[in-house]
């Protein structure tokens, strides 16, 4: 392809990109349909209230129906491979269902017969041993999974013998204490654990009367705790497994009338899709606005009225739209702005005591500050304010301080708490140590007149500190991996392919910043030269990149790692990337691949994935030939 018909394909995508926008001019996105999230979502209605129910139940489980892999199983999403996980809450979910539902019976048959092929019975308590040697020591997932196949009959007799005891109880202990428990769920499952862990205690025979009766003791007061942890809409991080989770453990245990409850069910009843399916959450409203506007700002680095890589209030970019207005000008931009600022949290989260200044994924309520939304804010809002900075000056500041105190003792940044580390999900990680190094970096360069000494040392001190972080954890072959994404298809479902490109391009950004020691750039370019050994020896001979070496590709995948390596040293690699790109463009559209991950370890596809990394990837190369 040549450099007008390239320019020409990223214009038709900012086009598609800005059309996309909701009518208060920011992205929300749309999540894929999950078969786990709908298999969680009726069976709560089913313990709620059967008959009030009946047509929604109907319309998920004719969803379920119609979206059986080939092999009878079920994956994540209606294009992911199967998996035992889905496969047994679907089959739980069928299990209590009226068999009148045309197809139920042959769809039940034919999915006893896929976990059967994966060696689990379910009418054997094998069935626990499966599901907890497949999850180890983090039961985030699988205690959920096993009580409410228990709740739902599987396997037939005593099935809560085999479930670990969730301690429900050590909730109540000051949040202070939580990183120092040894909780055996992740920070951001406090719900699961306490209304999951009194739904196996009502349910299992005890055998230690102390513990039995100290337990018994702590059900009110914890049930008092959960209900200042639920958010306005009634959805726990907005998300329909864990508040569909929640929801069946408690109305199982006793308390079908609790306002938790009533405000779950509710929550559940308002995010059912049309076609009967549920997301696993409401969207990523928040996280897909910011990408875009950095995808935006691509777009636009290589125009005249552009030279120092600013949006700038008086650029147009694309054509007009119908009623013949520019589709991005200075009024569209304050306007997501003010949007962005609104959404960073001010106060103490009441989910897990954040301290204020993050931003979380999601508009909505249920969303909780995290250590990859905020930094993606910092960044959108400084690219957005290039020319008038001070106006948000101090949300990148209260922003930046959020992330310093996020920071780990071992210099990397994890997702929602400080200090957990326990579980995978609670540790430290490349791709949002990356992001963070790029907030901090991005507002020392911006504000570095306005910040303090000590605040300017303390800003360097944290980016160093990254920086060892990441040479630290680099693998030899350069590999930096993700810790929100995978690929179904790589080894071990890892995606170092993602995790590389993302960092690099972070730390690529970083060093063309002014303000940044030439000590700090040298030591980021080491880092990145081996990244880019492995990124340029991971492309498939067809000019895409998948998850790993030999994975097949997707765009979302192909179009990072385009960006990551953009350089004319990688002219041919980068061109036959684009040809690729071009031919997936042009026979399937922008089809979206299931290479996030969601809630421990569930898989999901965003529509506005291969938009944002394409338009990215394809504005870096041209920024950096042009």
């Amino acid at each position: 392809m040549n450099i007008e018909s390239l320019k020409k394909r990223q214009n038709e995508l900012v086009v598609s990109l800005l059309e996309k926008r909701n009518p208060d001019g920011f992205w929300e996105g749309r999540l894929s349909s999950s078969a786990l999230g709908v298999a969680v979502a009726v069976t709560a209605f089913h313990f709620n209230d059967k008959t009030k129910h009946q047509e929604s139940i109907k319309k998920g489980i004719c969803w379920l129906i119609g979206n059986q892999n080939r092999d009878g199983g079920f994956g994540d999403t209606p294009e992911s491979l199967s998996n035992i996980s889905t496969s047994l809450l679907v089959y739980a979910a069928f299990n209590i269902q009226d068999d009148s539902i045309i197809g139920l019976l042959q769809a039940k048959e034919s999915l006893a017969k896929y976990l059967n092929s994966k060696s689990l019975d379910v009418n054997a308590a094998t069935v626990a041993d499966a599901i907890l040697a497949h999850y180890k020591t983090d039961y985030t997932f699988s205690v959920p999974i096993l009580t409410m196949c228990a709740l739902c009959g599987i396997p037939s007799g005593n099935a809560f013998r085999k479930i670990p005891q969730l301690p429900f109880e050590l909730a109540l202990l000051p949040r202070s204490f939580y990183k120092v428990l040894n909780l055996s769920v992740v920070s951001y499952a406090i719900p699961a654990l306490i209304a999951v862990g009194i739904a196996i205690f009502i349910n299992k025979r005890k055998k230690n009367p102390f513990t039995g009766w100290l337990r018994k003791k702590a059900i009110a007061p914890a049930l008092r705790l959960l209900q200042t942890l639920m958010p306005e809409s009634g959805g726990f991080l907005e998300a329909i497994p864990l508040t569909g989770f929640v929801g069946t453990c408690l109305m199982a245990s006793g308390h079908q009338h609790l306002e938790v409850v009533e405000k779950g069910i509710r929550f559940l009843q308002n995010t059912q899709r049309e076609d009967g399916s549920w997301a696993i959450d409401i969207d990523l409203s928040t996280w897909v606005t910011t990408l875009s506007v950095k995808a935006l700002q691509q777009s636009v680095s290589n125009t005249p009225n552009n030279a120092d890589r600013k949006i700038h209030a008086d650029i147009i970019i694309a054509d007009e739209s119908e009623a013949g207005e520019p589709l991005w000008c200075h009024g569209e931009q304050e306007k997501l702005t003010s949007h962005l600022l609104r959404q960073q949290y001010t106060t103490v989260h009441p989910f897990n005591g954040a301290k204020p200044g993050g931003w979380g994924w999601t508009n909505n309520s249920g969303s909780v500050p995290d250590g990859d939304d905020t930094p993606g804010a910092i960044i959108a809002l400084l690219l957005l304010n290039g020319n008038e900075p001070q106006k948000i000056k101090s949300a990148a500041i209260a922003g930046c301080n959020w992330l310093l105190n996020l920071q780990n003792n071992d210099g990397g940044f994890p997702t929602f708490v400080r200090g957990w580390g326990k579980l995978p999900f609670d540790q430290s990680c490349a791709d949002l140590t990356g992001h963070g190094l790029l907030a901090l970096s991005m507002t020392l360069d911006v504000f570095i007149n306005d910040l303090s000494s000590f605040q300017n040392k303390k800003y360097m001190k944290a980016i160093r500190h990254g920086i060892t972080y990441l040479r630290k954890h680099q693998k030899p072959n350069g590999v930096l991996l993700p810790l929100w994404f995978g690929n179904q298809l790589a080894a071990g479902h890892l995606n170092p392919v993602y995790g590389t490109a993302r960092v690099l391009t972070y730390l690529s950004d970083i060093t063309d910043l002014p303000a940044l020691p030439q000590s700090v750039k040298e030591q980021l370019s080491i880092i990145i030269e081996k990244g880019l050994h492995y990124l340029c020896n991971a492309q498939n001979t067809d000019g895409s990149w998948g998850g790993d070496t030999g994975v097949a590709g997707t765009i979302e995948e192909t179009a990072l790692a385009l960006g990551a390596i953009a350089g004319k040293k990688n002219q041919d690699a980068c061109e036959k990337a684009l040809d690729w790109l071009d031919r997936q463009y042009n026979t399937f559209g922008l089809i979206a691949s299931p290479i996030g991950l969601y809630f421990a370890s569930l898989w999901y596809d965003e529509v506005l994935y291969p938009q944002t990394t394409y338009l990215e990837g394809l504005s870096r190369f041209l920024n950096k030939m042009l």
